[in-house]
């Protein structure tokens, strides 16, 4: 069977930077951080911890107010990044002559509707009702934003979530590149939304002790992937989302076109379930390669996974020395994560978005806050200090590591290089 080639015509993000793609890039390559200190006091053990939050986002008046009430926060970041990525693709919402019966959804979430749940325990344990709304299981789905927005956008054929840690949102666009590839669909609607900011969800977290402390002054640099002195990651809220199209279903309909989707690759560490392994990141990486019928040599950019954890950063960095070998020094790599934080479910839709803007603009973004501060366990690639512009860029990876040893790497190829 002939593989076709996967368009991605559609881009949109609801972010802290807010939802203006040449923005939010741009504020990216500056070096901005949307790192802010979060305090919660109105619970008995205060919550203070650096987090990232998208405080322009208003639900009502994006999604309408009877839409929005039927959906948890999560579902209503992911719509929002959905019909904001179909009216950048130029496609209408009103069902038109063209059947949708075989477009679909494919969406990445970690958590779901965990507000949701939350306000439900509340509502039993310390309210001491009876009864929950009736909306209580609707909200909290974790197939809810990916059910929303196939119903919104009258999409006919498969509607998936995927819950994978933080490679969720990853798989989701890798699965959904799959099936326009092979044909199954025309145009997949696909991407992630989490919002971890749930009491009971960033206690666990801090928990683990994996998460970056902080306080109002030093939040903003909170997040150091590869740094000597990181301390850990910093949790995140938004939605990304992508349109993958059939290429020639774009061309016919004379799509802008940000770039293609050329390959997919997935591994598992399967030897702990939440240290990684040099040798199943490499799996995954090489299973891309080789999906897109690409070399180590055709890469010029990776979008790391970067969650600034000790235990992460140099296993990353040593897969990609495996792979790229003698020139592991020349290929630059960043980490995206040190600026917009860790999205969890929506981590890996927001930096392949990030990944095809950089292909899309000939542009890098720095990891933040490393300049004279390099963990020498995470030395021998190209770190990307400050952002680099005026590149040529033809092909990156977007990298997604998880909790419970999965790993999927996604391939880019710049819109023009494919008819060099």
């Amino acid at each position: 069977m002939s593989q076709r080639r996967v368009a991605i015509t559609g881009l949109g993000l609801i972010s802290p930077y807010g939802g203006d793609l040449v923005d939010y890039f741009s504020r990216l390559l500056a070096g901005e951080s949307a790192v802010r200190y979060l305090l919660t006091d109105d619970l008995p053990r205060p919550l203070s911890i650096p987090f990232v939050s998208c405080p322009g986002f208003d639900p009502d008046s994006v999604l309408g107010k009877p839409l929005a009430s039927m959906m948890d926060r999560f579902a209503q970041l992911g719509m929002a990044a959905a019909f904001a990525a179909w009216d950048d693709a130029g496609l209408t919402r009103a069902a038109g002559e063209e059947s949708r019966d075989s477009w679909g959804c494919a969406w990445g979430t970690a958590l779901g509707g965990t507000l949701a749940y939350e306000k439900g325990y509340r509502e039993l344990w310390q309210k001491g009702r009876e009864r929950l709304s009736p909306l209580a299981v609707i909200l909290g789905m974790n197939n809810a934003a990916n059910a929303h927005i196939s119903i919104q956008l009258g999409l006919g054929g498969v509607s998936m979530s995927h819950t994978v840690a933080c490679a969720s949102s990853a798989i989701a666009i890798g699965e959904a590149f799959r099936r326009v590839r092979s044909g199954e669909a025309s145009v997949m609607v696909t991407g992630g939304s989490d919002v971890p900011q749930a009491y009971g969800v960033a206690r666990a977290w801090e928990a683990l002790r994996v998460m970056a402390p902080g306080d109002a002054e030093t939040s903003p640099s909170a997040c150091r992937p590869f740094a000597a002195d990181r301390r850990g990651l910093v949790l995140g809220e938004g939605g990304a989302a992508l349109i993958l199209e059939d290429w020639d279903h774009a061309t016919a309909r004379g799509a802008r076109i940000h770039g293609e989707l050329v390959g997919y690759g997935t591994s598992c560490d399967h030897t702990h379930l939440v240290r990684p392994e040099v040798a199943g990141q490499l799996r995954a990486l090489q299973a891309t390669l080789d999906d897109a019928g690409l070399s180590a040599d055709d890469i010029d950019y990776v979008n790391a996974h970067g969650t600034a954890t000790a235990e992460g950063d140099p296993v990353e960095v040593g897969a990609l020395r495996a792979l790229f070998g003698e020139r592991a020094a020349q290929v630059p790599v960043s980490a995206t994560k040190s600026m917009h934080g860790h999205l969890l479910g929506a981590a890996g839709a927001i930096e392949a978005i990030s990944t095809v803007l950089a292909l899309r603009e000939q542009a890098i973004p720095p990891t933040a806050h490393l300049a004279g501060n390099l963990d020498p366990a995470c030395e021998g690639v190209d770190h990307v200090l400050e952002g680099r512009s005026g590149l040529r860029l033809h092909t990156a990876l977007s990298n997604s590591f998880a909790f419970g040893g999965s790993n999927a790497v996604l391939a880019f190829r710049a819109a023009d290089a494919g008819n060099a």
